[in-house]
């Protein structure tokens, strides 16, 4: 068995990324612009300039960082109102932990949304360490957060699973040599990552198989 587990946040913990994208998604028609059908795998994942690039390219606007201000914002308004939380989140957690199996979150998101997040669903504690992508230099699909996330709980990453849903994050994960589990939100898993990635529709499905040590 794995000795860490790094988690995504958005559309793998909690139903959250259906919450961003129709925030970006309205930003776009208060703009009289229209996204490719993409965009959510374009977008999911990013931070920093990578997440400013693609608002200029795909908005045609210099205002990115007002852009994104005003998803955030957008976002946690709808937030506010409760975190919706994915299937079998509890039941992985609770078999991690009963396990002794360090655990962290690496999500793109800024720190205080991934704290108010995880209070809010009452989750927090399960975790030995958060680590947020915003700020870093580069982003999913770029490994640095997964290999922060695994320095954070003193272990390598090839010692580590991570889980995320989008093709930016398991890109990313692959590049750390760690064990890439996908479950799926709004995006469906391309041949590439299937030729990598172990994909579970749910997160309760993955722990039939980390017991038996396939995973």
């Amino acid at each position: 068995m794995k000795r860490g587990a790094i988690f995504d946040m958005d559309g793998l913990m909690f139903d959250t990324e259906r919450i961003w994208q129709e925030s970006w998604q309205r930003a776009a028609m208060k703009r009289s612009v229209s996204l490719p059908e993409d965009f959510p795998s374009i977008i999911s994942g990013t931070s920093g300039e990578k997440t400013l690039s693609i608002i200029r390219k795909y908005y045609r606007t210099e205002e990115a960082d007002s852009i994104r201000t005003e998803v955030r914002q957008y976002t946690m308004a709808r937030l506010a109102e409760g975190i919706p939380v994915k299937q079998g989140l509890r039941e992985l957690l609770e078999y991690l932990k009963k396990n002794g199996v360090k655990m962290a979150v690496a999500s793109s998101s800024r720190l205080d949304i991934i704290e108010h997040n995880l209070e809010a669903a009452s989750v927090r504690s399960y975790f030995d360490a958060v680590v947020s992508g915003s700020g870093m230099a580069y982003g999913k699909p770029e490994p640095d957060i997964f290999i922060k996330a695994a320095n954070a709980l003193h272990l390598a990453p090839i010692d580590c699973w991570v889980l995320e849903d989008s093709i930016n994050g398991i890109k990313a994960a692959h590049r750390t040599e760690a064990a890439a589990i996908m479950v799926p939100d709004l995006m469906k898993p391309t041949e590439e990552i299937l030729s990598y990635a172990h994909v579970y529709n749910t997160l309760d499905a993955l722990i039939p198989d980390m017991e038996s040590g396939r995973l």
